[in-house]
């Protein structure tokens, strides 16, 4: 079963996957012209992927809640889809990266981000 993760952000949508076993890969973000674009693009990716189960970055910021589960409510996506908790995930996808990647405003940091958000949701289901 491929089980992917999103982060979620107002420019970018970072991504990770995982296809099989414990390897997560993360793929290139998705860049968000507007809500429709981003939600049609993160639908071709569940398709072609096949993925059946999607694990949501949550951050405590109830604004950007708010607007995360109404993103997630624009997919198209007919698996399960479950919130995870993603405070400090993008603090820690940095501190990952550092020293290894210098350009941070290509989407790296945001599918790193996603990696940590599926890592805690397949830690969840254990």
């Amino acid at each position: 079963m491929s089980i992917a993760a999103i982060d979620v952000g107002l420019k970018r949508i970072g991504i990770a996957i995982c296809l099989r076993d414990n390897v997560i890969v993360p793929l290139d973000a998705i860049l968000r012209r507007n809500r429709e674009q981003a939600a049609h693009d993160m639908d071709e990716f569940l398709h072609e992927y096949k993925v059946k189960a999607l694990a949501v970055g949550l951050p405590t910021n109830d604004e950007m809640r708010r607007r995360i589960r109404h993103f997630a409510s624009l997919l198209k996506f007919e698996g399960e889809i479950v919130f995870v908790d993603e405070d400090f995930s993008s603090y820690e996808a940095k501190e990952r990266m550092r020293g290894v990647i210098k350009q941070k405003r290509d989407g790296r940091a945001d599918s790193l981000s996603a990696v940590i958000i599926l890592e805690r949701f397949k830690e969840s289901r254990r």
